[in-house]
């Protein structure tokens, strides 16, 4: 897993890094791109890309299904967006269980981020300077823009370059040394472009952080801690080796941040409580350890900072089955704040584990009633209706869900479930064929839509979905072979 991830994402970084002549721009004259490589992608090339390789990526990293996560970094991620100039792609962050940091973003709007960010992050707007950078290098189309230039140097096609890096998908190897054959330029210019799409994000992202209301100084402030951590190890983090951060950068940064008016950002507590959920989940501390820091911070006397290790020692004692624990002090946070999504998340989660269910049911019904649509609560409450054998009521939530978004895999593995209980065969055949088409294995999912569709002779409507969607799967397999 280490081997495929490393090498993918080091093909993107190698076609975006590569061969660029830096470019200066002012503070506050900020580069307008009009059609830049309009010659050689087209927006709708990119995200067919995009979701390519997000497929494959799916298959390949251990990818955070976690609602509450999710809608937690999308709040942050959407409110840079919304502050961003140049967007023309739809924006999909999600979170990757890392410990090394790192963050990427690719073709149509797509950004990952490492787990681990959580983790070094000591506020928001640290965290959110990530984010800012990297939806800086997809509105500035750093991607599309290097494959551009590769055919003022080479005689490669952009039909040679995309090639590369989407074999790199299936067999990293042959596609490392293939986007490095098409992608052969000199070390100095490899060097001027990595400084010039750096020094753009970095400047482009803190004028999206500012505007999106964070503390421009958490840009200097997460470049500094990341340069003293490592300053002296034999081998720096992967975000190090993607992202170079000479000294000039951080001093940059630090002269661009005092430009911009002081902003007081108070301490957000979702941010804490995300950071306290990574802490016990996936840190890959031990419960016992987990329990230990948290109970430290525990006695710290910032509100938010206290609530958040209470916040994680309920979820530390749920895993090591102190449920009496678990529910007194998630119970607390949720009298203090009721309507919060990480404290009902776990409120349902002690209701499960000590079959107290209809309490979650009730809770989660309740707070439907002001978030109809939200996916934290909704998903929440059918699996709490799943587990009461209340199968009928699960099934109505999750294809419910699954019209706001059809790519939810926690919503399909739920609904798989789901329609095995209510004996319905076919439609499990189809949710399972539409995790398997989020993996880019169509191959198998193309043999559960088989199996559903000899379940569903006596339904034509049925059928003929079936017979449509088994034809989008293979011309979606046939087209990611043209690439291989």
């Amino acid at each position: 897993m280490k081997l495929i991830k490393r090498s993918l994402i080091a093909a993107i970084v190698a076609a975006t890094t590569a061969g660029f002549s830096p470019i200066a721009y002012s503070s506050n004259n900020l580069p307008e791109l009009g059609t830049t490589a309009a010659t050689t992608l087209t927006i709708d090339q990119e995200n067919e890309i995009g979701a390519m390789y997000m497929r494959v990526l799916r298959s390949q990293l251990p990818i955070i299904s976690d609602p509450v996560m999710t809608e937690y970094l999308d709040d942050i991620g959407y409110r840079i967006v919304a502050h961003a100039n140049n967007v023309r792609t739809p924006f999909e962050f999600f979170l990757v269980n890392n410990n090394d940091i790192n963050a990427f973003a690719f073709f149509g709007g797509h950004v990952g981020v490492h787990s681990a960010l959580f983790l070094y992050a000591d506020n928001e707007s640290e965290l959110a300077s990530v984010l800012a950078h990297e939806v800086a290098h997809v509105t500035q189309r750093h991607l599309a823009r290097s494959i551009e230039q590769q055919q003022r140097f080479t005689p490669a096609t952009i039909a040679g370059v995309l090639g590369s890096v989407l074999l790199a998908m299936a067999a990293p190897e042959a596609g490392i040394a293939a986007l490095q054959s098409t992608l052969a330029l000199g070390q100095q210019a490899q060097i001027n472009y990595t400084r010039s799409n750096e020094q753009e994000a970095d400047r482009i992202g803190m004028r999206s952080l500012v505007a999106a209301g964070f503390d421009p100084n958490g840009v200097p402030s997460f470049f500094g801690k990341m340069a003293a951590q490592y300053r002296f190890a034999s081998k720096p983090p992967q975000m190090l080796l993607t992202h170079p951060l000479p000294e000039s950068r951080i001093a940059d940064s630090r002269v661009r941040a005092a430009q911009y008016p002081q902003i007081l950002v108070k301490p957000s507590l979702h941010f804490h409580l995300a950071k306290a959920r990574t802490q016990v989940r996936y840190a890959g501390f031990s419960t016992e350890v987990a329990v230990s820091i948290l109970t430290k911070q525990s006695r710290q006397l910032d509100p938010v900072l206290k609530d958040a290790a209470n916040y994680g020692l309920a979820l530390a004692y749920l895993e090591q089955k102190q449920l009496q624990q678990a529910q007194q002090l998630i119970s607390e946070l949720r009298e203090k704040d009721p309507h919060n999504l990480f404290y009902l998340d776990t409120f349902a989660d002690v209701m499960d584990a000590t079959n107290q269910r209809p309490r979650a049911i009730k809770a989660l019904t309740e707070a439907r009633k002001l978030r109809p649509n939200n996916s934290v609560i909704e998903i929440n409450l059918a699996n709490m209706h799943l587990r009461e054998g209340q199968y009928q009521q699960a099934k109505l939530l999750l294809e419910r869900q699954l019209v706001l978004d059809s790519e939810n895999s926690t919503v399909l593995s739920l609904l798989s479930e789901t329609y095995q209980r209510l004996d319905m065969t076919g439609k499990r055949h189809q949710a399972q064929a539409e995790i398997l088409a989020l993996r880019a294995d169509y191959p198998r999912a193309i043999d559960q839509l088989q199996r559903a569709y000899k379940q569903s002779m006596s339904e034509p409507l049925e059928l003929a979905r079936i017979d449509a969607r088994i034809k989008q799967l293979r011309e979606a397999q046939q087209q990611m072979k043209q690439y291989q």
